[in-house]
């Protein structure tokens, strides 16, 4: 037999070839119990101690600093998913926030691969591409880029929702997308086109409006138009949550008057009366996908790999804001008969 290494030790305990290092270089990231299980492996198989030189930096995860109230709470959710599996797995990890490229480069010369979440410049991407560092993304890429990449099913959400208020009864649909220029929204609109297409008697109508007070506004010009929707699948669940606080006001009942459907399943989803019926982000599964996607990459680096597109199925959840279509549309002003 030749000689032991670091990846014949994490074959046989199960753990990574960073978390095996680690261990055996006595670095901090690793409990007393894992450090013991890869000394005793070690031993075992016989492993001879490599050079310090050989072993492993650190992986560092990257977040844009620019971050709306909206992708806030997705971005707790896929950092907590990057740490548990680093935890783990006994790999350490470094955080930054940022979205200057300078100090994204400083930081590739001593990272043994990058987790990059968030909308960050082609320059950052270009820095990143030229290090050779291995590299996962979280957060769009362009079609066809050979990057790898950790995402949501927006447009499969918008076919999921589009299907269940059909069945639901209602025709008149609108996406209440707020403001544009957000790629995922506009997948789950598209999704819930290509649902609605199937129907003939099907309208779909798009809503888009600055989100400081243009909801009611931008419902209103469809009535004036002769439209009145019947269910709304609103962009995210903060939107949901405007629509519904706003509609209560003003004398619907939900979701008798209007069935009303988020998308992300965070914290306002509960937070309102009805609760929300919403589409449900795996966020702590993305970043665990991630980081288990980062450390395979580095242990086959070199080696000629194409670029994967990993995609972490949503889960839709039926709560209390959505129901069947009433036989008569409600308009905005108009007071319930009897």
């Amino acid at each position: 037999m030749g000689r032991i290494t670091l990846q014949d030790i994490a074959n046989h305990t199960g753990l990574s070839k960073f978390a095996v290092s680690c261990s055996l270089s006595g670095k901090p990231g690793v409990s007393e119990a894992t450090r013991k299980r890869v000394e005793d492996a070690a031993a075992k198989l016989g492993y001879l101690r490599q050079k310090p030189a050989e072993e492993p930096r650190e992986i560092t995860l990257i977040f844009h600093d620019r971050v709306d109230a909206v992708s806030y709470e997705l971005r707790t959710m896929l950092q907590d998913g990057m740490q548990r599996e680093a935890h783990r797995l006994g790999q350490p990890v470094r955080l930054q926030w940022t979205h200057d490229a300078n100090r994204v480069e400083s930081m590739v010369k001593d990272s043994a691969g990058i987790i990059l979440v968030g909308p960050h410049e082609q320059r950052t991407l270009d820095i990143l591409a030229l290090s050779g560092v291995p590299v996962v993304r979280l957060g769009w890429v362009a079609p066809l880029e050979q990057a790898d990449h950790v995402g949501g099913t927006d447009h499969e959400a918008g076919i999921a929702v589009g299907d269940y208020l059909i069945g639901l009864g209602h025709r008149d649909i609108a996406f209440v997308q707020g403001e544009e220029g957000y790629r995922g929204r506009m997948e789950r609109y598209r999704g819930l086109r290509e649902s609605l297409e199937q129907y003939p008697d099907a309208r779909l109508h798009d809503l888009r409006f600055e989100e400081d007070g243009g909801f009611i506004p931008a419902l209103q010009s469809l009535h004036n138009a002769g439209v009145a929707p019947t269910a709304l699948f609103c962009a995210h669940d903060g939107l949901a949550l405007t629509a519904v606080s706003e509609l209560l006001a003003r004398g619907y009942r939900i979701p008798e008057d209007m069935s009303v459907v988020g998308f992300g399943d965070f914290s306002a989803a509960t937070q309102i009366s009805p609760q929300l019926t919403t589409i449900k982000v795996q966020g702590v599964e993305m970043g665990a996908t991630a980081m288990r996607l980062l450390l395979e990459r580095i242990e086959t680096k070199g080696q000629s790999v194409l670029a994967r597109r990993i995609l972490i199925a949503s889960t839709f959840v039926e709560r209390r804001s959505s129901g069947p279509a009433p036989k008569q549309p409600k308009r905005l002003g108009e007071t319930k008969a009897g």
